[in-house]
């Protein structure tokens, strides 16, 4: 799994659109005391029940793996020029 230069921005970045992807869904937004684990959790099943990420297998489901799936996904939707892809 190959590492981005500014992974922890990126996955922040992630984060915060998914959870506006998931108020437009119809979820309820995030509560202040949720972890961030749980949010990428989160986050991560609703990305793979709108098929807009593809699932990883079971047994590589871990919080490492999320989170690098997350970080995937926001770099395909952001622009080639963004500064946190260079």
């Amino acid at each position: 799994m190959k590492k981005h230069k500014n992974e922890p921005q990126l996955l922040k970045l992630a984060i915060q659109i998914g959870e506006g992807y998931a108020v437009k869904r119809g979820f309820t937004s995030f509560g202040k005391g949720t972890s961030e684990r749980e949010k990428v959790e989160c986050i991560y099943r609703l990305l793979v029940q709108d098929k807009l990420v593809q699932p990883l297998a079971k047994d590589k489901e871990d919080g490492l793996n999320i989170k690098h799936k997350l970080v995937l996904w926001i770099t395909k939707q952001l622009p080639d020029e963004h500064p946190l892809l260079k």
